[in-house]
């Protein structure tokens, strides 16, 4: 039990250290990267690629990908950043993953 605090402490203790950076960060010339939404059914779409072909070429569950694409869910964190990298560049993607 007291492992489990330690962790939850030590994320939460990171989540306020790195929220009070942020600030600071545009002070020190370091720019955050936002990345933008990404429409995944017309990128799919785009690439004239299924649900299951899109999924799997790029790493993601089709059940997720159904998720994106209803609007049930937005894709966040590292996939929205490799949504946005597929959107500019599908071929260096694929190519890194090959």
């Amino acid at each position: 039990m007291a492992r489990a605090f330690d962790s939850i402490k030590q994320g939460l203790n990171e989540a306020i250290a790195h929220a009070k950076s942020k600030g600071r960060k545009a002070e020190e010339g370091i720019k955050l990267y936002q990345p933008h939404a990404v429409d995944v059914s017309s990128l799919r779409e785009r690439l004239s690629l299924t649900q299951e072909q899109f999924a799997a070429r790029f790493g993601f569950s089709v059940a997720t990908l159904r998720h994106w694409e209803r609007g049930d869910r937005s894709p966040s964190g590292a996939s929205l950043v490799l949504l946005n990298v597929i959107d500019r560049n599908p071929a260096a993607v694929l190519q890194a993953l090959q």
